[in-house]
């Protein structure tokens, strides 16, 4: 019988989704999961991706931790993770996320790295990449403070460079045939669309992974209610409601 305290670790009522097009209003509240982390990543969407995309005891990476999602998941789900950020308030959030009994034998490695140099993983060591990079600089996580942090990046094409430089190493860790995700989203310049999901799928590919799929998932954290709304219509643009879950693969 479940003691009154025990921890929720899993969500109600979850099915794996089947198409491409994702939708999650809820915000996850089992285990840990916390949504107050700035643009963290739905745990129905990592929950999803690691059912999918490997299996219990594997060794998953999540380069870019942020608010600890990745690292709830794969520890509920049994499967090893290595997380890395540059932000220290991520990875003291990360190892307190971690303070819960799953009842299985699932390990964290957590440490502080650039995911453009991730050298203390070796080659072909990951059985399953995914991760949430910010979208240049929709949201800065350290304004400035933290050199490293390329969610200060400006310039589309600019972070695109330095993303490329994350898909080479990610290319490096992972093992032959196994999958990398990556949730992206789109933004506007002068009000005209950028699409950078798609710039920084052209990265990954140009470094030799394939597309497995391209997942379209729909925001529900961006109210589309008053001045968004009256800005929307006063200036002829549409308000951006969707991201991109790309899978890629490296080939075997």
């Amino acid at each position: 019988m479940k003691e009154k305290n025990e921890l929720k670790l899993h969500p109600d009522e979850f099915e794996l989704e089947c198409t491409t097009v994702w939708a999650f209003p809820r915000r996850g509240s089992w285990a840990t999961h916390k949504s107050d982390w700035r643009g963290n990543w739905s745990p129905e969407v990592v929950r999803n991706l690691i059912l999918r995309y490997s299996k219990e005891g594997d060794h998953l990476l999540d380069c870019m931790i942020g608010g600890g999602t990745t690292a709830i998941e794969a520890k509920i789900l049994n499967r090893h993770i290595t997380c890395t950020d540059v932000n220290d308030e991520a990875l003291e959030r990360t190892r307190n996320s971690m303070l819960f009994e799953s009842g299985n034998k699932a390990k964290q490695r957590i440490q502080k790295c650039d995911a453009r140099s991730l050298s203390f993983i070796k080659n072909n060591e990951i059985d399953f990449v995914l991760t949430h990079p910010p979208y240049a600089d929709i949201i800065k996580y350290s304004e400035g403070k933290i050199p490293e942090d390329i969610s200060g990046i400006h310039n589309i094409d600019a972070f695109c460079n330095e993303i490329e430089k994350v898909a080479n190493e990610l290319y490096r860790v992972l093992r032959p045939g196994k999958y990398c995700a990556i949730l992206i989203g789109d933004t506007r310049r002068n009000k005209m669309y950028q699409p950078l999901a798609f710039k920084v799928m052209e990265r990954f590919l140009k470094i030799g992974f394939l597309l497995k799929e391209d997942i379209i998932k729909r925001q529900f954290n961006c109210k589309a209610t008053g001045f968004w709304v009256n800005k929307s219509k006063e200036s002829n643009f549409l308000l951006i409601m969707h991201e991109h879950l790309f899978v890629f693969q490296k080939p075997a």
